[in-house]
């Protein structure tokens, strides 16, 4: 019979323990075990599986770093460029973006040429740059910079031609500028032909582009004028027409007193009498090159004959003598009417007219005696500063300047 209480275990023994085994202090102190993990399944031993997560995580990193070069990028475009003093900048024709971006960079005026290539494309103006010569100003950025090059706002250039050139000092002008290039004509277009005006033009504009619209420009200004003249001016045509004008605009730069200017020369042709005008002795002395500023008409060049020397020969010159504007076309073709055969400088910058050779004397001695007194005035000045300039030559052999340079101006020679 068994007395166990425990059932038919031993004494110290649970039902289904086994035998006791002894430990040692440190053994019974050790934890014990814990539940091992699950194992993997096959799936995620697979290859393929593993190639994803790379291939996923890759794709994360690249997301990443490339919304922070965009990032990094946009501030580096739209920040404050390396420039401080600015510059101009030429794009010259059929420029692609990556020469403009490596260009910008070598001149200072960008910091990254990559970055800047990168920019444009990315706002899509790939092909919106436009040539021309830019103003970049300092600090300027990227985007500045590129929205400048694509609005094709270039610097402009002017070149003058003032009334009353000639043709060869136009030329001579036209030649001079730096900004334009290319070779002058081959031919020099006939003397007043040229527009008196003021062209705009950008950097790389050629030297026969600017001739060729001056001479459009001027034709069609004589011709619209000529249009509107006067029914009755002793005229042939248009030719002689530009002729007289450049007289007109030689004689006189007073914008009211043009129209009488060119009513005194009418009026003379009418008559059948000389026009007795000094600019026309200048340019058959000179030609298209000019007088020298310094060297006065004398007495002796009145007496020279020259086809242009109105003095001598009657009627018109045989070609203008200068380029007209519109002012001496105008007054030409829509003159003042007077009965004045005369005028001379009256010593203020104006003239003095005439109808009777009587009262044309009497202006030129009044004018005379003003050039005497100013001439005594600047002696006694100069002996007041104790001048010792050279002496003058011997008035018994010097040619004495005439009466009125072609400064003052003068029609009509005094009796």
């Amino acid at each position: 019979m068994n007395t166990n209480p425990a059932g038919s275990g031993e004494f110290g023994r649970g039902p289904t323990s086994g035998p006791i085994v002894p430990k040692t202090a440190n053994e019974a102190l050790r934890p014990e075990a814990g539940t091992p993990p699950p194992k993997r399944s096959r799936a995620s031993r697979s290859q393929f599986v593993v190639f994803m997560n790379f291939v996923i995580s890759s794709v994360m990193l690249m997301v990443l770093a490339a919304g922070v070069a965009l990032y990094l990028g946009k501030q580096a475009f739209t920040e404050s460029g390396p420039s401080a003093n600015g510059d101009t900048f030429l794009v010259k024709p059929n420029t692609g973006v990556q020469d403009i971006a490596d260009q910008l960079e070598r001149r200072g005026l960008i910091s990254d040429a990559r970055v800047f290539r990168l920019g444009v494309r990315a706002f899509g103006n790939d092909s919106a740059l436009k040539a021309g010569e830019y103003e970049i100003k300092p600090g300027a950025s990227m985007r500045d910079i590129m929205e400048l090059l694509k609005s094709g706002k270039s610097v402009m250039y002017s070149l003058t031609i003032p009334e009353g050139l000639t043709v060869e000092q136009a030329l001579k002008r036209i030649a001079d500028e730096a900004a334009l290039t290319g070779d002058m004509p081959a031919a020099t277009p006939p003397e007043g032909s040229l527009a008196t005006d003021t062209l705009r033009f950008t950097r790389g504009a050629t030297r026969q582009q600017m001739v060729d619209k001056l001479l459009a420009d001027q034709k069609r200004l004589v011709e619209d004028v000529w249009a509107r003249r006067a029914s009755d001016l002793p005229l042939a045509n248009i030719e002689e027409f530009v002729t007289l004008a450049s007289i007109v605009e030689k004689e006189t730069g007073k914008g009211d007193e043009r129209s009488r200017v060119a009513a005194v020369f009418l009026n003379r042709l009418a008559k059948g009498m000389r026009l007795q005008s000094d600019p026309t002795i200048i340019y058959g002395l000179f030609g298209g090159e000019g007088k020298p500023a310094d060297r006065p008409i004398y007495q002796s060049d009145i007496q020279k004959q020259t086809p242009y020397n109105t003095y001598m020969i009657s009627g018109l010159p045989p070609t203008p003598i200068a380029n007209p504007g519109r002012a001496a076309l105008e007054a030409v073709a829509n003159p003042s009417k007077t009965d004045d055969l005369y005028f001379v400088a009256d010593g203020t910058g104006g003239h003095v007219f005439a109808a009777t050779l009587e009262e044309h004397n009497e202006n030129v001695a009044r004018y005379r005696a003003l050039q005497k007194k100013q001439a005594d005035d600047a002696a006694k000045a100069a002996a007041a500063a104790g001048s010792n300039g050279d002496k003058p030559a011997d008035a018994s052999t010097a040619d004495k300047p005439a009466d009125g340079s072609d400064d003052a101006g003068d029609a009509g020679a005094a009796d």
